[in-house]
């Protein structure tokens, strides 16, 4: 049976993307339902960062199409801010702007590109931080937190705009080991929230715990996709095999 129940919320359809000759995303297509957490494994220049910017508009597509709750955003008739803003998007580096508080990071583009009022924005950003377990830091600067801490602050500025799809590049890959188990908690915590998230890792263990379904991304195509247990515990392609093991060795 077919419907509304079985529509993704996020879809990508055979979408292709080179770079001068190199072919980074070649007809790749997936499906992000509601309520799910996708993630994406794959070696170095696989395109996992490649789909997140494609996803985001942050990077036009050469062929194919993306959907987000049944609207084709890669129409270039559509108002990008307006589709950016029903996606969060997190990067590898926290992009906080170093002159300002936490609270005003936070608090930036609900005002500037939203209009929200200032109360709003603040009383707003004041419940996400303490969602994110920060609270107690929305006076201070960036500099004086750490690394997860202010990963947390990205994240915590990607979510104020109640988005409906949370995107994540690799981002524990910019923190000291001690400092990926604060944020991959907090990715745990919010999938027990329901938050949808299509998001790229190499932290393997991380998956195992928290995807519905894993992506393992070769050439710029899914090359094998399922269930975290099947993809990383029994993996039936050879190269998805191969990676796998090598992460997990």
């Amino acid at each position: 049976m077919t419907g509304a129940l079985d529509t993704p919320l996020l879809a990508v359809r055979d979408v292709r993307k080179s770079f001068g000759e190199h072919v980074v995303l070649d007809g790749l297509s997936l499906d992000v339902h509601a309520h799910r957490v996708v993630v994406l494994i794959g070696a170095s220049g696989s395109g996992k960062s490649t789909l997140l910017r494609c996803v985001d508009l942050l990077e036009d597509v050469d062929d194919g199409v993306i959907e987000l709750e049944g609207r084709d955003i890669t129409d270039p008739r559509l108002d990008a801010d307006a589709v950016r803003a029903r996606m969060g998007m997190v990067f590898q580096s926290y992009n906080l702007f170093p002159h300002l508080r936490v609270l005003d990071n936070v608090t930036l583009a609900p005002r500037l590109v939203h209009r929200t009022a200032r109360r709003q924005a603040q009383d707003e950003a004041m419940a996400v931080l303490e969602r994110v377990g920060l609270a107690d830091k929305a006076r201070a600067f960036p500099d004086e937190l750490s690394g997860g801490q202010q990963q947390r602050v990205a994240i915590a500025r990607a979510l104020v705009g109640r988005p409906a799809v949370l995107l994540l590049d690799e981002v524990t890959s910019a923190l000291d080991p001690e400092l990926v188990g604060e944020v991959l908690d907090l990715l745990g915590e919010l999938k027990d929230t329901g938050l949808t998230m299509l998001l790229a890792t190499h932290e393997m263990a991380f998956a195992r715990d928290v995807a519905d379904e894993v992506c393992f991304l070769h050439a710029g195509r899914v090359h094998e996709r399922g269930p975290a247990a099947q993809v990383l515990g029994d993996p039936l392609e050879a190269r998805t095999r191969e990676f796998v093991r090598r992460f997990t060795a």
